[in-house]
């Protein structure tokens, strides 16, 4: 005698189609979410972002960036522009978008079922022997329930990962403008340095033509020479500053190759004739900050996952099996038997003898009472980063400006009052190279004043927009222009 047995899916048809829904647009774009980002980071500091994703959007954005930088001298906007465009840093982040819209599509997809298929039976067909094959097919029911709840979590994790993204943006384009402004600054530097080492050669060698003919002194020779030799190792110092700084900025914008041969202003632009205050700098902090509506989402994500604990709490796993059974039976005179058996249903799940569930819904009680107090705590940093910021925007510039109007100005009445003293044979020639250094001196400080200046101005808008302190220009705070002098 043979016998087969095979189990036929009846009802499980039903419970798929009860889970199937459109899948949202957005999330099976190739290129999802981005446009909200991009016109997020366009709202906040007025730049284009691209996400390239083939070899012909790379190379279209290589040979943009290459005609914007290569051997040209290049202004803040400029390295911001060109970060955006060219930083894989950044484009990696972007990809994160992509990959949160497919987890968001993924649970907007129901759970394939399980099949098993088993072959038994002994000896050969022809002997009489037993055959039987089994299937088994096996949904989880709960999948169909929760959908909507999971569909609306991976959704908030999907808009989390799109503000993280532009948090990103934001923190580049902050991070390169500031790291210009150190470049140009370093530069200026070199150049106020290099004037003074030339002051310096000039003074050491009257020093020492003045000691052959014994004019002067050796102690005074040496204290000359002694200050040319530490000026030069000041120079040399500075000058290595400026290269770092410069390929800091280099290693941002993403650039190598012959594209490196950019160049940047030699001195920072000039000192605005005023500044303003901005009204309700904390409201407009609260209303712009990324990072603050990335934890008010993450508040949301959490709220969510409670809901789907408490759903969840008493059954976590409950499977539908259903089916039918055909019977045949293949006597010994070779009649063949067949029959029907009505349809089954089957239904699995775990019995909460000993979890409860009461510990998980104490765990996402805790997880939602954290983001609520990380959330709470990032408003009032907040709150307090944009006072901050806009106090040190403020002083930054007074301090800039007091440099400018009132220390050069003395040391230049100083420098001609000895120039006029030294026509009149008053004064000597080294009193007059002091007061030469001491002007050259008086604008380095300036300089390094209208440096800090503008580091306060980016960090200013960083405060309203976020992206980490010194994000780049846009809103109320105005951006840098290109630095006039010669380029380095």
């Amino acid at each position: 005698m043979k016998i087969m047995k095979l189990s036929l899916v009846l009802g499980l048809p039903l419970v798929l189609g009860a889970c199937a829904g459109l899948v949202p647009g957005d999330y099976t774009d190739g290129k999802a979410g981005f446009a909200a980002v991009s016109g997020a980071t366009s709202a906040a500091i007025g730049k284009r972002t691209v996400f390239a994703q083939t070899q012909a959007e790379n190379a279209a954005l290589s040979r943009e960036v290459h005609g914007m930088v290569h051997k040209k001298t290049i202004s803040a906007e400029t390295a911001v522009q060109v970060a955006l465009l060219n930083n894989k840093g950044l484009q990696a982040s972007y990809a994160n978008v992509g990959i949160s819209a497919a987890e968001a599509w993924q649970q907007a997809t129901p759970v394939n079922p399980i099949v098993s298929i088993g072959l038994l039976g002994i000896g050969a067909p022809e002997l009489g022997a037993y055959r039987a094959i089994e299937g088994l097919v096996r949904a989880n029911i709960l999948d169909a329930t929760t959908r909507k709840q999971r569909m609306a979590l991976a959704d908030t994790g999907f808009r989390q990962a799109q503000l993280m993204a532009v948090n990103d943006t934001l923190a580049l384009a902050s991070q390169t403008r500031m790291a210009w402004i150190n470049a140009v600054s370093a530069f200026e530097t070199v150049g106020y340095l290099s004037r003074a080492k030339q002051t310096s050669d000039a003074g050491s060698e009257l020093a020492r033509k003045l000691g052959e003919t014994g004019a002067l002194n050796k102690a005074g020779q040496a204290r000359e020479q002694a200050f040319n030799a530490e000026l030069a190792g000041q120079l040399a110092q500075a000058r290595l500053n400026a290269a770092r700084a410069k390929e800091d900025l280099t290693r941002l914008m993403g650039l190598w190759g012959t594209e490196v041969d950019y160049t940047v202003p030699n001195a920072l632009p000039a000192l605005p004739r005023s500044v303003g205050r901005i009204s309700n700098i904390e409201a407009k902090a609260l209303g712009n900050r990324v990072d603050l509506r990335i934890a008010k989402l993450g508040l949301d994500a959490q709220a969510q996952a409670f809901g789907l604990t408490d759903q969840t709490r008493i059954v976590s796993d409950l499977e539908i099996v259903a089916g039918a059974e055909l019977e045949r039976e293949v006597g010994e005179d070779g009649e063949v038997d067949q029959k029907v058996a009505p349809p089954n249903l089957e239904v699995e799940f775990a019995i909460p003898i000993f979890d409860s569930g009461k510990a998980r819904m104490r765990k996402a009680e805790l997880s939602y009472l954290q983001a609520a107090n990380v959330l709470a705590e990032k408003a009032v940093n907040v709150r307090s980063e944009a006072r901050g910021a806009e106090t040190t925007y403020h002083s930054a510039y007074k301090i800039a400006r007091h440099y400018r109007d009132v220390v050069v100005p003395l040391r230049t009445t100083v420098e001609e009052e000895g120039l006029l003293s030294y026509n009149g044979m008053i004064t000597n020639t080294f009193e007059l190279l002091m007061d030469v250094r001491e002007k050259l001196g008086a604008g380095l400080e300036t300089a390094n004043a209208k440096r800090d200046f503008y580091l306060a101005q980016a960090a200013l808008t960083a405060a309203i927009y976020g992206g980490e302190a010194g994000s780049g220009g846009g809103g109320e705070v105005a951006s840098l222009a290109a630095g006039g002098g010669a380029p380095h």
